[in-house]
């Protein structure tokens, strides 16, 4: 062969193997026009309206009528509202965008709690640019759902998918009105499912890389087949706008929801009457287990289902009727889910050993109710922590539902110090024993090893925790 007839086949080849790779790239990506095609007409957009008094006419309030719409907005929701007197001038409204789908063909509509919140007026506008007036049906604060109800027969749907067989990496896709921008599409992938973020106890967020922004708050996530997977409801970000990190609420969580706001107005969830702390590797060390895992008991509230069911301070629970606790932000996902009156069985480690416990659960009460210890009683002091300690009166330990437990009257030079204990504070429990008096106190400290992680469980404003801190050698 030729060279001329070499370098033109070569340069054939490399062609037909530039044309072969650009073929497979394609082939690999996702191909999402008909899902948006088929998806979009059941995707709206959620305007609010909420009255607002005049802030211009009140007295000791600053003139915001000639700040930019944006500036003066954020101002008048930063300003605390005061009840309008009949010379405050004329009515204001601030106004909110957001997004939502229907589920219904009768016109119910999911969206997020914070789109609609305090809302006077929600309007749903459709993909023909129609408008109607929604009712809000009930909201959810803690699941950051809202069901909303517009009148009508026949409209279009989103069909609903499941979570449970999702997998990092696959590819999702999101319908919204990011800054007031109807129906518009931006796809990602999962990058994480069962996340916990702080203050967000019932939710377990799928993670996405998928571009949201405000305005895409209550609209829909795709998968590939079309189904919605979550709602998008948060954002992590510095800037205000998208940073890579975008949240979704699972699909069942927000369809469980949406059933009890439908059939009663209100959300009824599971509840165990525990607080629980994260098990890290010293206290996983302390507790006798091989990793850290689980939710460590830190609290047992008094005639609590826990309580009632012989849950007892120093547990770890590792499983909630099968389904694993592997950080302990999993536990309150599950117990929410359940529904008052439930049977629940947890796999806990209680003293080194694996034994399970039968709960009835409860219903999660509105609000829960401190107490501060005092400072009372024998002195006892321990010289190898650092700290003297006094017992607790009858009616502290009656206060507190304590049984046993000293009080902290000063903290000295010492281990006590470097691990932040503080006067004031309540021991219940020393290196997995639990402390009924100064003596006690005093004996179990003097016998704890070296160079190995302890566990200590301290009474604080009225809620309990575990630290662990280890003696020098």
């Amino acid at each position: 062969m030729s060279k001329v007839g070499f370098k033109s086949f070569a340069s054939v080849l490399a062609g037909a193997l530039l044309l072969g790779q650009s073929l497979f790239v394609q082939a690999q990506l996702p191909e999402f026009t008909s899902l948006v095609e088929e998806a979009s007409p059941a995707v709206v957009n959620i305007s609010t309206r909420q009255k607002l008094p005049d802030r211009s006419t009140v007295q000791g309030l600053p003139d915001l009528e000639g700040l930019p719409p944006l500036f003066r907005e954020f101002l008048e929701r930063s300003i605390p509202q005061l009840p309008r007197t009949p010379d405050n001038g004329r009515q204001r409204e601030a106004h909110s965008l957001g997004s939502g789908f229907i589920i219904s063909p009768d016109g119910y509509v999911l969206t997020n709690n914070h789109v609609v919140a305090d809302a006077d007026e929600i309007i749903v506008r459709l993909s023909d640019r129609s408008e109607l007036e929604a009712e809000l049906v009930g909201a959810d604060p803690l699941t950051d759902v809202a069901l909303l109800k517009v009148k009508g027969s026949n409209l279009p749907t989103v069909k609903l998918g499941r979570t449970d067989q999702l997998r990092v990496g696959e590819w999702v896709l999101a319908i919204g009105s990011p800054f007031g921008f109807d129906h518009s599409v931006t796809a990602g992938i999962i990058s994480a499912t069962g996340r916990s973020l702080p203050n967000e106890s019932y939710v377990p967020f799928i993670q996405t890389d998928v571009a949201i922004n405000p305005g895409n708050s209550g609209g829909p996530l795709f998968d590939l087949d079309g189904r919605v997977i979550g709602i998008n409801s948060q954002i992590f970000t510095r800037s205000g706008g998208f940073m890579g990190l975008s949240f979704a609420i699972p699909i069942e969580v927000a369809m469980g929801v949406a059933d009890q706001l439908k059939a009663t107005g209100k959300v009824a969830r599971g509840w165990l009457g525990v607080i629980i702390q994260e098990v890290n590797k010293d206290l996983a060390e302390s507790f006798g287990l091989d990793r850290p895992a689980g939710a460590l008991v830190a609290q047992v509230l008094e005639d609590g289902p826990a309580d009632k069911g012989g849950l007892q301070v120093g547990d770890v629970i590792l499983s909630l009727d099968g389904h694993p606790i592997v950080m302990s932000a999993d536990l309150p996902h599950l117990v929410g889910g359940l529904k008052p009156g439930a049977a629940a069985n947890l796999e806990v480690v209680r003293d080194g050993k694996r034994r399970n416990i039968a709960i009835t659960v409860g219903a999660l009460p509105e609000e829960g109710n401190g107490v501060q210890p005092s400072i009372a009683g024998t002195e006892q002091s321990s010289n190898r922590l650092g700290v003297t300690v006094t017992e607790l009166t009858a009616e502290q330990k009656k206060s507190l539902d304590l049984k046993g437990g000293v009080v902290i009257r000063e903290v000295l030079n010492g281990p006590a110090a470097l691990i932040g204990l503080r006067p004031g504070d309540v021991v219940t429990h020393l290196n997995n024993q639990p402390i009924d008096s100064a003596k006690t106190f005093a004996e179990v400290a003097g016998a704890l090893p070296k160079g190995r992680s302890v566990s200590m469980r301290v009474l604080r404003q009225g809620r309990a925790s575990f630290i662990t801190f280890k003696l020098a050698e």
